[in-house]
């Protein structure tokens, strides 16, 4: 495989990803992720792996029905992918214990992937969480 092609099969696994939220369909990270993809750090309750992902693009899709996912830059070298996106959507099921405000939400993403033969095998991220918090007017309920 060409430089250019494993460029665009990496860049390809890594637009799935956020696809398999966009198109509410979890099934789609079994052709991108490897079996032991590490996601760091995991959300509160998520599982490893590409298991615990699904959960979470379920969970989310339910919190936000109209989720999407927009892609504002992708940095790439081999094996490395860093991207700058955003997500939207409509708050109208629970998130993380609070109630639906039908609120809309808009939350900055930032995400170091690895990726080995075409499949993600780590991912850093970090999200924006307060300001989706301050978006909605309420934090989640402390234990």
């Amino acid at each position: 495989m060409s430089t250019t092609e494993q460029l665009r099969a990496e860049r390809i696994a890594v637009e799935t990803l956020y696809r398999a939220f966009n198109d509410k369909n979890p099934d789609l990270v079994d052709t991108v992720l490897a079996p032991d993809w590490d996601d760091i750090p995991l959300a509160p309750g998520q599982q490893p792996g590409p298991t615990g992902i699904k959960a979470i693009i379920r969970e989310f899709v339910v919190a936000f029905p109209d989720v999407q996912i927009t892609i504002h830059d992708m940095v790439q070298e081999p094996g490395k992918i860093g991207v700058r996106a955003e997500i939207t959507g409509t708050h109208q099921g629970a998130l993380f214990g609070i109630a639906p405000t039908g609120r809309k939400v808009s939350f900055r993403l930032h995400e170091f992937h690895k990726v080995v033969d075409g499949r993600l095998v780590t991912t850093w991220h970090m999200e924006d969480w307060f300001g989706v918090f301050q978006q909605l007017g309420q934090f989640p309920p402390q234990p």
